[in-house]
């Protein structure tokens, strides 16, 4: 890798000069003026760059960039670990380790302070799209919080745009599944740009439903299947879970209401039997 890198940046020098080293040229633009020894970390472990230096242009790689001392995988792995409850003396161990150079517990801070800065970009972002239908739903999770671990609600909304694709619009942690949690995070929906949409599903929690009702009024709401499905298939027994399962889907599977509802009679009746 070492190798390769090296090649790569003489190879960028040359086209920034015009031309090879000691090559006679009318088109040179710039001379070398020797190189600088840089480490990097990339996966493969610690590598020693051979940066070229120009005598007037600067040298922007485009296969590293200025001050760069890690590969952008590197930097990913030691942010997932942190996320991941491994503790930054912890995540000091394991870059020792796996590429033979400590990483600072205060490198790690930074880091996780730009991806925590990215996050909330994303988060608040525009919503300039149009959504005709919209899926909420709330997730618990074990995270640390407040310096203790605790089951931590996060609050989801996926919009499907009008060429079908689907797309996280927001996300909210700390919340509670209740009126007013969801009533905060569909107002902060609201004030991104999201348009009423044509339909919202979710679980029927009744505090959602309640605030859809005052943040989107315009909008339709339907319970979602999974979570019906879910609901129905706590009544039946074990041995019969994945049978009537199969039931149930032939019955959305249908092409139109009529053969769904000739589809429901087949199924209530072979369940009486």
């Amino acid at each position: 890798m070492e190798e390769t890198l090296n090649t790569l940046l003489v190879e960028e020098a040359d086209r920034l000069c015009g031309a090879k080293r000691y090559e006679r040229n009318a088109e040179r633009k710039d001379y070398r003026c020797g190189k600088r020894d840089r480490k990097l970390q990339t996966k493969a472990g610690t590598v020693t760059l051979q940066v070229p230096k120009l005598r007037s242009l600067p040298f922007e790689s485009a296969i590293i960039e200025r001050y760069r001392r890690r590969e952008c995988s590197v930097e990913e792995a030691l942010i997932e670990m942190y996320l991941a409850g491994v503790s930054v003396r912890r995540v000091e161990d394991i870059t020792e380790a796996l590429w033979g150079e400590k990483v600072s517990p205060s490198t790690v801070s930074k880091l996780n302070q730009k991806a925590y800065e990215r996050i909330e970009q994303w988060r608040n972002r525009a919503l300039t799209g149009k959504y005709k239908y919209v899926a909420l739903d709330g997730m618990w999770f074990k995270s640390s919080w407040g310096g203790e671990v605790k089951n931590v609600a996060v609050l989801i909304a996926v919009g499907v745009d009008q060429d079908g694709y689907r797309e996280v619009l927001g996300t909210v942690e700390g919340c509670k599944e209740d009126k007013e949690g969801w009533l905060d995070f569909l107002k902060h929906l609201k004030e991104r740009g999201l348009k009423p949409p044509q339909l919202v599903t979710s679980d029927k929690c009744l505090g959602l439903v309640e605030a859809l009702a005052e943040v989107f009024p315009e909008t339709d709401w339907r319970r979602c299947t999974v979570h019906w499905y879910r609901n129905i298939l706590k009544n039946v027994p074990k041995s019969k879970t994945k049978e009537v399962a199969a039931m149930l889907k032939a019955i959305h599977a249908q092409e139109d209401r009529a053969a769904a509802d000739e589809k429901v009679i087949a199924v209530v009746a072979k369940l009486k039997r």
